[in-house]
């Protein structure tokens, strides 16, 4: 399991965190499923990140969450 997966799972239980970090790290989470969802050769799109935020998370994200999401999975690793 990745760090970012662990990450969500920690978000969606840990009743410590204040909602906008639990939103942001939940966000990230929708982001790259929708990016590995993604048909091949297309990008994820801020509705797609938004639409699986809903359905696996039930979490409703804005547009400018669901892209912050996406530029956030979508940086090459350092």
């Amino acid at each position: 399991m990745t760090t970012l997966w662990r990450q969500v799972l920690a978000a969606l239980t840990d009743d410590t965190l204040d909602d906008a970090t639990r939103e942001q790290i939940v966000a990230r989470g929708a982001a790259q499923l929708a990016v590995r969802r993604a048909p091949e050769g297309q990008q994820a799109t801020p509705d797609e990140v938004m639409a699986v935020a809903y359905e696996e998370f039930s979490l409703l994200l804005d547009a400018d969450q669901a892209r912050a999401a996406l530029r956030e999975v979508g940086r090459p690793r350092e």
